[in-house]
C-alpha cells in the first residue's frame, strides 16, 4: 500500500489513499537521480541530541555498521550530533558540505529553522534524506515511524489502563514534546484522536527541547493546578519526559502513581514498567529504522533507482515540499507482557541489562530470565 500524509506547522493530518504496491511501479533511471558512485562512498549522518538515549546507544552505531556493511567497509559515516541546539546543527550541516560528503541522512533539531541549510546541500549537488523528522527543505527522502499511529497506540493504552470505568470526569494531563519537532505535533494528534470526548484534558504542555527536567516542572505545575489525588493518568509523548513526571509526583507525596505512558523503550522505561511506575512505552525499532536508512542513503548515491523506490513507498509531504518519497515503519505497545517478545528479543537488551539486583523481583514475577 502507498501512503500519503501531510505534515503542516499548525496542524497535522493523516489520509490514506491506494495506488501500486511493489518494485514492479519502479523505474531503473530517473532524470535527477545521482551520478553512480561506487563503494568508496562518505555518509553523513545528523542526529539532534543525547538526552534520549537512543541517538548514541542504538541510531549511530547501526547506521554505521550497516554503511559499513553495504559498502564492503569501504564506506564511512561523518556523524555529529547537535546536542538540542539547532544553530550547532546549521552548523555541523554546513561542514559536511564542505567536507562535501555525497550524501547527507539529517534528524532535525528544528524542522523549519534547518530548511536554509537543507537548500545549500541541494545547491552543492549532496541529497538529504530526513530522518525520524521531517525537515522542511527539498528533502529527497524521508524515514521515520508512523507517527500519528504512534500518538494513537498511546492514546489507546491510557484509556485501557483507566479501564471499563473511564468516563470523561477522568483528569488528564498531556505531556507532548517540543513544538519545534514536527513529529511531536503527530504524536498529539494521534492522541488526541482517540482521547477526546472519553477523558477531560485537564493540563496540557509542549515541553521545550523533549527534556526530563522542563516536563518534570510542567508537572509540578499541573499538580499544583489540579491536585495530585484528581489525576487520573499522564499522557507521555516519550520516556525521558515519563521519568521527570514521576519525580514530579513522587516529590509531591504520590506514593500509588497514575498510568503513564511513553516513547522509546528506554532501559530505564523498561524497568519502571516492570515495577509499575510507567503503564507502557511504544517500541520503535530501531535497528530496521537505522538499516533502512543507511539502505535508502546508499541506493541513492549509488543511483539505484530500483532499490531506492523500493524503500520508499509511501508518499509525505511537509510545509515547503510535496510528494516526498518515504518509507513508515511500524510501532509496537510495549507493555510488561511483552517485554520478553520485543526489546530482548531484538537484542535491544539483554535480560541482564534490564534485571539487575533492583529489578530482579519484578522479572521473576512475569518470569523475564
Amino acid at each position: 500500500m502507498r501512503r500519503r500524509i501531510a505534515i503542516s506547522v499548525a496542524a497535522t493530518s493523516m489520509s490514506v489513499m491506494l495506488a501500486g504496491c511493489g518494485v514492479l511501479n519502479a523505474t531503473g533511471s530517473s532524470d535527477d537521480a545521482s551520478p553512480t558512485k561506487g563503494d568508496d562512498i562518505t555518509v553523513g549522518l545528523l542526529l539532534p541530541e543525547k538526552a534520549n538515549t537512543r541517538y548514541e546507544q542504538f541510531d549511530y552505531p547501526i547506521f554505521k555498521t550497516k554503511v559499513e556493511s553495504l559498502t564492503n567497509k569501504k564506506g564511512t559515516v561523518e556523524y555529529a550530533n547537535a546536542e538540542a541546539d539547532a544553530g550547532k546543527q546549521a552548523s555541523q550541516l554546513q561542514n559536511m558540505i564542505d567536507d562535501k560528503v555525497d550524501v547527507i541522512v539529517l534528524d532535525a533539531v528544528d524542522a523549519h529553522a534547518i530548511a536554509d541549510g537543507v537548500q545549500k546541500a541541494k545547491d552543492a549537488g549532496i541529497p538529504v534524506i530526513a530522518y525520524d523528522r521531517l525537515a522542511e527543505g527539498p528533502i529527497d527522502a524521508y524515514i521515520s515511524f508512523d507517527n500519528e499511529l504512534v500518538g494513537e497506540v498511546q492514546g489507546r493504552s491510557l484509556l485501557q489502563s483507566l479501564g471499563e470505568d473511564a468516563s470523561i470526569t477522568d483528569k488528564i494531563v498531556m505531556m507532548n514534546g517540543s513544538s519545534t519537532d514536527p513529529n511531536a505535533k503527530q504524536f498529539k494528534a494521534g492522541a488526541l484522536a482517540v482521547l477526546k470526548g472519553k477523558v477531560t484534558i485537564s493540563k496540557s504542555f509542549d515541553t521545550k527541547d523533549w527534556k526530563p527536567e522542563n516536563a518534570q516542572a510542567n508537572m509540578t505545575e499541573a499538580i499544583n493546578a489540579i491536585g495530585a489525588g484528581d489525576i487520573k493518568a499522564v499522557y507521555s509523548a516519550n520516556d525521558g519526559m515519563a521519568g521527570g513526571i514521576v519525580k514530579a509526583l513522587e516529590a509531591a507525596g504520590v506514593t500509588s502513581l497514575p498510568p503513564i505512558t511513553g516513547q522509546d523503550a528506554e532501559l530505564a522505561a523498561v524497568q519502571r514498567i516492570l515495577t509499575g511506575e510507567q503503564y507502557m512505552s511504544v517500541y520503535k525499532s530501531y535497528p530496521e529504522e537505522a538499516e533502512s536508512a543507511a539502505e535508502m542513503a546508499v541506493a541513492k548515491v549509488q543511483g539505484k533507482d530500483i532499490q531506492f523506490d523500493a524503500l520508499t513507498r509511501d508518499r509525505v509531504d511537509s510545509p515547503t515540499a510535496k510528494d516526498i518519497p518515504a518509507q513508515l515503519v511500524p510501532v509496537v505497545a510495549l507493555t510488561k507482557e511483552n517485554i520478553a517478545t520485543t526489546v530482548v528479543a531484538d537484542k535491544i537488551y539483554d535480560v541482564s541489562d534490564i534485571c539487575t539486583a533492583d529489578f530482579k523481583a519484578a522479572c521473576a514475577e512475569i518470569k523475564l530470565k
